[in-house]
């Protein structure tokens, strides 16, 4: 099983290399973006055989407790079999 973790910065946090990236798309004629908000990427492959309740909060608390910086950035994930 595989687990994609999404981390990003928290929208009340300043993303500076996202506003370079908007504003270049922009000076590029790139229009019909408004904004860019960039972060990381994780792939977790898991044990096969776990229940998915189990396998969503192992997911949960590897993300917390050591992929994201819980004052600035946030997580989401997707599972895949």
């Amino acid at each position: 099983m595989k687990a994609h973790v999404y981390v990003t910065l928290k929208r009340t946090v300043l993303d500076a290399q996202g506003q370079t990236v908007t504003d270049a798309l922009r000076r590029m004629n790139y229009h019909g973006v408004t904004d860019v908000r960039q972060g990381k990427y994780f792939l977790l492959t898991l044990e096969d055989g776990q229940d998915m309740p189990t396998v969503r909060a192992e997911v949960e608390r590897i993300a917390t407790e050591v992929l994201v910086n819980p004052v600035i950035e946030e997580f989401s994930f997707r599972l895949e079999s």
